[in-house]
This record gives structure tokens, sequence and C-alpha cells, in this order.
């Protein structure tokens, strides 16, 4: 910052044409403190202490079952095996499948989404909790 002080007569003090930018600095080096110090705060992180599990680790199943809806609203299971929408919860509860299978719900595309949500409701009753539904890619 620079004075120009002329040894004139004039008791006033020539304009100054520069911002004085030490009030600007003092602030941001105050905010800058401010964030420092609240960053770490803000990502609080919960401390927990998890029990163990002694029980053998599951080996995961890595092949869905894949339930075809038909036009005809007939039901396929895997490849082979077709029964109505009505034998479901028979079907299953014949096959006793583990109730962490994972299902993998094809439907035609002319098949009314009322339907595939009636598919998908007697596989939750059944107690099959992982359904997926499958579709093409454009």
């Amino acid at each position: 910052m620079a004075f120009n002080m002329q040894n004139g007569d004039s008791d006033v003090l020539p304009e100054q044409h520069e911002i004085n930018v030490t009030p600007f600095i003092d602030v941001m080096l105050v905010l800058l403190i401010i964030f420092m110090v609240a960053a770490p705060i803000a990502t609080v992180s919960v401390p927990v202490n998890l029990p163990s599990i002694d029980a053998a680790q599951q080996p995961q199943q890595d092949e869905p079952l894949f339930l075809t809806l038909q036009k005809d609203l007939t039901l396929t299971l895997g490849e082979d095996e077709t029964f109505s929408i009505e034998t479901l919860n028979n079907k299953l509860s014949e096959k006793a499948f583990n109730k962490e299978q994972r299902f993998l719900l094809r439907a035609d595309s002319e098949v009314d989404y009322g339907d595939v949500i009636k598919v998908m409701n007697r596989l939750a009753k059944s107690g099959y909790q992982k359904i997926a539904l499958v579709g093409l890619e454009p």
C-alpha cells in the first residue's frame, strides 16, 4: 500500500486508487479456520461393537431360479415345469427351496402389470423376498 505525501500547503490527503485487501484476507483466514475446525465434526461416525457370529457361514447360491410368466398366465419354473399362478405356492412348497433363493421373474410384454404383481405377491407370501424382474436392454 503506497502513500504519496506531498509537501504542499494542502491539508487534504490525495485519493487512493488501490483496493485495500487486508480486511478481505483477514476474513478469508477466519473462514478457513472455521471450516477446518467444522469439517471433522460434520463427518460423525457412530462407533459400534458388533457381536460375533458362531454359526458357520452359509454358501451363497450363484444360480438364481428363473420364473417365467407367459401370455396365457401360465408360469414356467426353470425351463421345463409349467403350472398356473394359483398352484405357485403348492409348487414352491413341493420343491422346498431355501427361503433365501433368488427368483428372477420374466414376464411376456403382453402380460398385464397386475398379473406380474400378483405373482410377486404370491412369492412374497410364500416367504421368498429376493425377487428381481428381468427385461431386455434396448
